[in-house]
């Protein structure tokens, strides 16, 4: 757009600048105390819009397109979603000698009992051909001595909203592992005081997979559902390489029977 173009002011403004922050990088060791304040606070604040700005421009000049939710869906699907982690570049991408509870982003967490921790969890740039997801996330497991290990993925309001027991909901993932192993995905639908958990195992016979959540016969008090969220539970994970290219959800109503 005309309006966003850097005139030459912009252009002359833009190189004062740089030299000033330069120079204020240089001399900080003999600034005066009361002045490297005030000039943290000023950095600080402009980091604030820099990083902004990089993070949305990476999000959207990468490829696949930053940000996309494009991907199959039921054609009667009254919800969708990708989550962020998947959608967009985060600011902090990845986490070393993982503790449980670590969150990745906004919407995933990482549960483990391990009394040391060897596992990495990072965000990497999806750049296959056939990937509608613009990030995937691996997670390396080394020496494991818990006993338990899962993603936890919190869906949005949106997800619940107006839920009832005549909905299915679908989990789509890609998943790509080192050895074999079992994956298990856990929807949990906390509804009043009591939560709704329903379980399938991920048949990792195929690269691209799909479960779905049957609520039908579930036991739901659709009058009280508050939150749900999803538990990827990882049997046997040592010394293994997991990552998941995508992961979408999708929600629909039942066929009448």
């Amino acid at each position: 757009m005309a309006g966003n173009r850097i005139s030459f002011l912009d252009r002359v403004t833009h190189r004062h600048t740089v030299r000033r922050w330069a120079r204020a990088a240089r001399n900080a060791n003999d600034a005066h105390v009361s002045e490297l304040r005030g000039l943290r606070s000023a950095a600080r604040l402009l980091r604030s819009h820099l990083d902004r700005l990089i993070h949305r421009a990476d999000e959207r000049l990468a490829l696949p397109a930053i940000g996309s939710t494009a991907f199959p869906r039921p054609h009667n699907a009254d919800w969708a979603w990708r989550p962020e982690l998947w959608r967009g570049s985060l600011p902090s991408p990845g986490m070393s000698s993982v503790q449980t509870k670590s969150m990745l982003g906004n919407e995933v967490t990482l549960f483990h009992d391990c009394a040391f921790s060897e596992l990495t969890l990072r965000q990497l740039r999806n750049l296959r051909e056939e990937d509608l997801a613009p990030y995937g996330v691996r997670l390396d497991v080394f020496k494991f001595d818990g006993s338990f290990l899962s993603l936890v993925i919190d869906l949005p309001d949106d997800a619940v909203k107006g839920l009832t027991k005549n909905h299915l909901l679908g989990m789509n993932t890609i998943v790509e592992m080192e050895k074999p192993l079992e994956i298990f995905a856990r929807l949990n639908v906390r509804h009043g005081p009591n939560t709704e958990q329903i379980v399938r195992e991920l048949p990792l016979n195929q690269e691209d997979v799909t479960v779905e959540f049957d609520l039908a016969y579930s036991k739901l008090n659709e009058k009280r559902v508050e939150r749900a969220w999803i538990d990827l539970i990882f049997e046997g994970p040592e010394m293994n390489q997991v990552t998941l290219r995508d992961l979408t959800f999708s929600r629909r109503p039942r066929a009448a029977l």
